[in-house]
């Protein structure tokens, strides 16, 4: 007798044969480092990608105070010349009636140290007694460089 022929296809041993292993380098026997440098570097690389791509508003608040402007205010002006010089007053009359204060605050993008700028002024009997300034710059500069160009306001066309 002969025995039966199951056609050609070898299953039976195919199925019992353990399948063969892929050649990964990163078994699990592999370093800690070596698995999971190249991950944190992509995550570093991201990060910094992402981070760049931030812009940041400058930020002006308050009464912009020039050190020329500051410099036009003087003793014995009344209320309604100092309001025309400098603008109206941040905290006017909030607890002194007597005293104004000017603020300004700028922040520029988010990498810079915030400027910050205070003049109070103090009057007696509707007139300017006295004002302190702190971070106002004391005097405009004198004159303008003179290795820049001169700025046209319109092009010519």
């Amino acid at each position: 007798m002969r025995p039966i022929s199951t056609g050609g296809n070898d299953f039976a041993r195919r199925t019992n044969d353990p399948a063969p292993m892929p050649n990964n380098d990163l078994s699990p026997a592999a370093p800690l480092a070596i698995r999971v440098l190249p991950r944190l570097a992509i995550l570093a690389v991201a990060a910094l990608a992402f981070s760049a791509c931030v812009y940041r508003v400058n930020i002006q608040q308050g009464n912009f105070l020039e050190g020329r402007t500051v410099d036009q205010l003087q003793v014995g002006m009344t209320r309604a010349q100092v309001r025309y010089l400098l603008g109206t007053p941040m905290v006017p009359e909030a607890f002194d009636k007597d005293r104004w204060d000017y603020l300004y605050y700028f922040k520029r993008g988010r990498l810079h140290t915030a400027e910050q700028r205070h003049l109070i002024v103090y009057f007696k009997e509707d007139k300017v007694d006295k004002f302190d300034r702190q971070n106002v710059p004391e005097r405009a500069p004198s004159a303008a460089p003179q290795d820049q160009a001169p700025i046209a306001k319109f092009p010519k066309i």
